[in-house]
């Protein structure tokens, strides 16, 4: 009767873990040309849905932030520029909703979508300067960085910057490394699209520019065409935009000026300092934990033995053919120069610094680590980082909703999350219809308050903020009586008496509402909140 026998070597093969052959598997698609740009844009889908449903979930009891709203206000209407902005993060709000609904989840979508596509031009960044196994390790680093999952949630011209800024950043290596006048075209040109986003990328842009005064090629790159058709192409670029700033009497420079100046030392060194930890404590976490995938990726009883294999181990010396060094001096001088450079103009012009600001400036640092040579990546550690991800991508979108209504039962009573200006932006669409049936055409009150009564009323109103220099430029005051307006004041807000006085001033024959709304959320009140309303007819 026949037997089969099996050889130890067979045997020991069927029981290879399974791990094991995921992480194979994760590292071939990974290091293959073809099949690590699919996965690379199937973890961006991924991770933009994943976390699309999680601030759904996470946001539900509130309405959209204030910036979100504004962006949404700012796209109804192309302009060349909104008064405080550029006009990139209006134009791409607006092209958003012509597509998808004026919803809640659709802000959130949109925010993902922003993040999903700069995963994916990090990832385009990283493979210029080391393999294609890293590039995945900087994307993977990148998901769990909480710029680009919770803290990504509003959208706004800061959140638009992790896609400009990348761009910008991978046409500069381009151009490092091609050297020819069409490269210092798409150079100059991304360099006019994040412009088009935030002045503040000039940060970025002047990294850039120091970056290729320091590199030791930078003789190569400046004796070609490339920087100076660069120049040519941002000039020529934003010169529509220029001559709107000179229209408007350079009204962005007059709001940074008046909203970000300080007069007191004391304040400015402590909201430096409160930028510096609070940036360094959203990295420590992408860091922290490819660390511990790093360390994962040992065997464990070699570690028993000896701890000091988890250093041997992670790092080598010697030379590394999976780093580009020329192009990661690049990378490494860039996030130098944006890293220390603000704080220091911050500390340097008394400049009232935002820890938003960071948002778009450390997109780099997980490249620039994973860029050091004598790092070495295996493939256990790719695979257990991935894993890290979704683990608790998934254990967030199961606690999300538990998470939203105990911070409303911790703080019920915060007017500025919890006040119900969605029901009151309906109630008051439904007011104007009923007195005057036509379409409510403009809102006039402060930015909080004017710009979610844009968002959430069916007839979308121009918001007309009283008293701002830096206007927005959707309607004016003379097109607010002439269409008529409905003003609004918050009775828990300080202004409250200037907008008083406006509204008495500006709105003749003006009807006085007092109306209250209250949100409720899973059993839970939030905060009922006075408002004064003044309904102002068309003119006659």
């Amino acid at each position: 009767m026949p037997t089969a026998s099996f050889s130890p070597a067979a045997s020991r093969a069927r029981r290879r873990p399974t791990l094991r052959r995921l992480a194979a598997w994760l590292a071939a698609c990974a290091g293959d040309p073809k099949a690590g740009l699919w996965l690379v844009i199937g973890f961006a889908i991924a991770h933009a849905v994943l976390w699309t449903l999680i601030l759904v979930n996470l946001k539900a009891a509130q309405d959209v932030h204030m910036d979100v709203a504004e962006a949404f206000a700012w796209g109804q209407k192309f302009q060349l520029g909104y008064g405080k902005h550029p006009p990139l993060a209006g134009w791409v709000a607006g092209l958003w909703f012509r597509f998808f609904p004026v919803a809640d989840w659709a802000t959130y979508a949109l925010a993902m979508a922003v993040t999903g596509s700069g995963l994916v031009i990090c990832w385009l960044i990283a493979l210029r300067v080391v393999d294609r196994r890293r590039a995945f390790f900087v994307v993977v680093m990148l998901a769990l960085y909480p710029i680009f999952n919770f803290k990504g949630f509003k959208y706004n011209p800061d959140l638009l910057q992790l896609v400009t800024l990348p761009l910008l950043v991978l046409a500069f290596l381009h151009a490092f490394e091609k050297r020819t006048a069409r490269a210092g075209l798409w150079l100059g040109l991304a360099a006019a699209l994040a412009l088009m986003t935030k002045y503040w990328v000039l940060t970025m842009i002047g990294a850039i520019g120091l970056a290729a005064l320091l590199h030791p090629d930078r003789l190569k790159f400046l004796r070609s065409p490339a920087p100076w058709v660069a120049v040519v192409a941002v000039v020529v670029a934003t010169l529509p935009h220029l001559w709107w700033l000179k229209e408007v009497h350079f009204v962005p420079l007059t709001y940074a000026a008046d909203v970000y100046g300080l007069s007191d030392r004391a304040q400015n060194i402590q909201l430096v300092f409160g930028y510096i930890g609070h940036n360094l404590a959203l990295l420590a976490l992408p860091v922290a934990l490819a660390s511990l995938a790093l360390a994962c990726a040992q065997r464990w009883w070699r570690l028993a033995r000896q701890p000091s294999a988890l250093f041997t181990r992670s790092w080598s010396r010697g030379g590394n053919s999976g780093v580009n060094l020329s192009q990661a001096r690049n990378i490494w001088i860039i996030q130098a120069i944006v890293a220390v450079g603000p704080p220091l103009g911050g500390l340097f012009f008394d400049v009232y610094m935002k820890t938003d600001w960071g948002i778009s400036l450390f997109f780099l640092t997980p490249l620039a680590l994973v860029a050091i040579p004598s790092l070495r990546i295996q493939k256990m550690a790719l695979f257990y980082l991935a894993a890290i991800w979704l683990v608790i991508s998934l254990a967030v979108l199961v606690a999300s909703p538990h998470i939203a209504a105990r911070e409303m039962a911790v703080n019920p009573n915060g007017a500025a999350t919890y006040g119900a200006r969605s029901e009151l932006a309906r109630e008051l669409t439904q007011v104007w219809r009923t007195r005057f049936h036509s379409r409510w055409a403009v809102v006039a009150g402060t930015t909080e308050m004017g710009e979610p009564m844009t968002f959430y009323s069916p007839d979308h109103p121009a918001p007309f903020t009283p008293g701002e220099l830096w206007s927005s430029g959707l309607t004016s005051l003379e097109e607010a009586k002439r269409l008529g307006f409905i003003g609004i004041c918050d009775t828990t807000d300080g202004r409250l008496p200037i907008c008083e006085a406006w509204m008495k001033a500006n709105g003749k024959d003006a009807e006085e509402l007092a109306m209250t709304t209250q949100r409720f959320f899973h059993g839970h009140p939030g905060p009922a909140i006075g408002w004064k309303v003044f309904v102002v007819p068309p003119a006659k």
